[in-house]
């Protein structure tokens, strides 16, 4: 399966009963935030598991998948729809409010590792003798395509948009952003200090492995930009941006008490950055804000 426009355009349409289109909330005429926390599971990852999930044979030992909590909730609640068992390895770090939806999805939760790469090794551990599909968090084409789709939809609900805002992990939502968009837009990437993947990579000039922590780093806790993403962001020209914790927890006041939007601290991240000023945006920007998770706690 290739990775471009055609191919999100087909995504859309395989899991278009099963997602949400989410809202849009503009809070000044060249400001919109996208409302991606009230998706399926609460996070964008519900597109790129359900995507995956319909594009796959699934076996008789079902799906596994590694996650810092979101992806892991997206794919139970996948495998809850379509009827498969759901294993899903997260790490020590996993908050409350992330594990209580893991288990009211009804997946074999596994808490393997202090870290997301510690927790991707046990998984593929346990995936060796068994019929299971692995739905990777971010480097899986499939995953990546259904992310697109939110692009998409940004394009519909937001037709004269030039620049988007969104948080980076390990890139797959980016990615799917930047494979719809290519040079089209300004794609402005965003990390906290502690989860700095594509920031590093970028200053590198390759991928490099970086270490995680910090208040996102449940979420945004991959110690590696995916191979997907880093090929998608450096051809598209994407901006990236670092938010300090203390710069996110603002964001999240101020979303809740000034819009009443809940945001997870990888959600806030982009908005971290408008505030801050570190995503600079003239007045004749048009400018979305993806609020891509709301599983706080």
């Amino acid at each position: 399966m290739n990775l471009n426009r055609d191919e999100i355009r087909r995504a859309a349409q395989r899991i278009a009963d099963k997602v949400v289109r989410t809202d849009t909330h503009r809070i000044d005429p060249s400001l919109t935030l996208k409302l991606e926390g009230a998706q399926r599971s609460g996070s964008f990852k519900a597109r790129g598991a359900m995507n995956a999930m319909l594009c796959s044979t699934i076996g008789a030992d079902g799906v596994v998948a590694a996650s810092g909590g979101n992806h892991g909730a997206a794919v139970a609640w996948a495998a809850q729809e379509l009827g498969y068992t759901a294993n899903i390895f997260v790490p020590s770090i996993i908050s409350p409010s992330k594990l209580e939806k893991l288990n009211g999805y009804g997946a074999v939760v596994h808490v393997e590792g202090n870290e997301y790469q510690e927790t991707l090794h046990a998984a593929r551990a346990f995936k060796q003798g068994r019929h299971c599909v692995e739905l990777h968090a971010y480097d899986q084409t499939e995953v990546v395509l259904g992310a697109g789709t939110l692009a998409m939809e940004i394009d519909e609900q937001v037709p004269d948009v030039t620049t988007i805002v969104v948080a980076c992990g390990g890139g797959g939502l980016s990615a799917g952003l930047a494979t719809w968009w290519g040079t089209s837009k300004r794609l402005i990437v965003v990390e906290t200090e502690g989860t700095q993947t594509f920031a590093r990579s970028l200053i590198a000039g390759e991928l490099i492995d970086v270490e995680v922590s910090g208040v996102a780093a449940d979420s945004l806790g991959a110690r590696r930009l995916g191979n997907i993403a880093w090929q998608a962001l450096v051809a598209s020209g994407a901006e990236s941006h670092v938010v300090s914790d203390e710069q996110v927890r603002e964001a999240q006041l101020q979303l809740n008490n000034d819009f009443n939007v809940i945001a997870e601290p990888a959600a806030a991240a982009g908005y971290a950055a408008v505030l801050s000023g570190q995503a600079e945006l003239t007045e004749d920007e048009n400018c979305v804000v993806i609020i891509c998770g709301s599983n706080t706690g």
